[in-house]
């Protein structure tokens, strides 16, 4: 069943109370794979529902993410200045040189010096919990899921944690984007391109040290470098804006997901040699971003009979893809032990999510202190009483009581 391009869908919402992924993208995967839809910033684009379809999108080199200052593109003289690409939207050779340089940071080798920290750093703020909790109970969001991945994101890039209310704010309106106007977003990335700038000028007459930002400066003051400044400031830019609150969310939902699944909880808590594992289909179930990932065809090319032209906007859904029975089986189903798990909740392709290994550390990590620490945790709510944090495309637990 094919749509006309005239035929516009709403872009499936997210049912009140959960994460997601929205219902409406099971009839979708089965009816309309590539549909016309309306976005939530009155623009259309071509919602692509599949997990195959999805995956190619994301490595499809005519399918070109646009500079969040160029899309909706504006022409003449209220046309916004352009901003510095994000690493997602790097394109071409200066993606790959700069990718060459940062990649590495974010190996699993690399960040192997960091898991201790992220344990101390996790212990700590469940010693903070147990001791200020009253009745025996906390919340588990305010306490752990929403401090944790800030002070990850901190002392692994080196960003200033006491400058958090300079630069969240800005980080917010980012992610809620796909509901603002251009001039918001503008406003609000500007912002942050400013503050990188002001930080980066900072870290040059402190001079060298171990964390990303540091050890990236000096990367680009090497002779022959493939690295310039600018795409330092773009690195801290990329990380405020894909590190921190989806993390916090991300978190947020697993932890909802693994304590309203107490049984599997159990067996994770006695087996934690499968945190890893679980941590994938924690990934996979949990959407990471029920966000609209932008992607513009610079050709024409047809898909499902659907004909795709050249400035279209085509969006494949990771929060869809994740779910297809033609990729998982039983896929709406949480299975802590599923193997393999070829999830794109980090994307695919060159673009896929530079972070990734960091996002994958965090959540195991957290995990595991949390069953050491508290092994009886349970919610101390009924699920369904949890209230939900809905103001953004990527709903959270706002508050998870629980007892231990």
């Amino acid at each position: 069943m094919n749509n006309s391009p005239e035929e516009l869908v709403p872009v499936p919402a997210v049912e009140p109370g959960t994460a997601g992924p929205p219902c409406g993208y099971a009839r979708l995967r089965a009816e309309q794979p590539v549909v016309k839809a309306q976005l939530p910033n009155g623009e259309t684009g071509w919602l692509i529902s599949r997990y195959e379809d999805a995956r190619a999108a994301f490595a499809d080199p005519r399918l070109v993410r646009p500079l969040l200052s160029a899309w909706p593109p504006r022409e003449g003289p209220d046309a916004p200045p352009p901003c510095l690409p994000t690493f997602l939207e790097m394109t071409g050779a200066h993606h790959e040189r700069v990718r060459r340089t940062v990649l590495p940071l974010f190996g699993r080798r690399r960040l192997e010096f960091m898991a201790p920290r992220i344990r101390a750093m996790a212990g700590e703020l469940l010693d903070a919990m147990v001791e200020s909790a009253q009745d025996g109970t906390a919340d588990l969001i305010a306490a752990y899921a929403e401090p944790l991945p800030l002070r990850v994101l901190c002392e692994t890039t080196g960003l200033p944690h006491e400058d958090r209310e300079i630069y969240l704010p800005h980080t917010l309106t980012l992610l809620s984007a796909a509901g603002l106007s251009m001039d918001e977003v503008l406003a609000a990335l500007y912002a942050l391109q400013d503050y990188a700038e002001e930080l980066i000028s900072r870290k040059e007459k402190e001079g060298e040290g171990e964390d990303y930002i540091r050890l990236l400066l000096a990367e680009s003051r090497r002779p022959g470098s493939e690295l310039v400044r600018d795409d330092v400031v773009s690195f801290v830019v990329t990380m405020l804006m894909a590190g921190y609150k989806t993390n916090i969310q991300h978190t947020g939902n697993a932890l909802f997901t693994l304590l309203t699944h107490p049984g599997q909880l159990r067996e994770l808590r006695d087996a934690p040699q499968r945190v890893a594992t679980a941590v994938e289909e924690l990934l996979r179930y949990v959407p990471l971003m029920n966000a609209i990932n932008i992607l513009v065809a610079q050709e024409d090319f047809t898909l499902h009979g659907q004909h795709i032209r050249a400035g279209d906007a085509v969006i494949p859904v990771p929060a869809s893809a994740n779910r297809d029975p033609a990729a998982f089986t039983d896929p709406d189903r949480l299975d802590l032990t599923r193997t393999p798990n070829a999830h794109i909740a980090f994307g695919h392709g060159p673009h896929a999510c530079t972070g990734g290994h960091l996002t994958r550390l965090q959540l195991a990590t957290a995990i595991e202190v949390l069953l050491e620490r508290l092994p009886d945790i349970e919610l101390a709510v009924p699920a369904e009483s949890v209230t939900w944090d809905e103001t953004t495309p990527l709903r959270a637990p706002a508050r998870l009581p629980v007892r231990w």
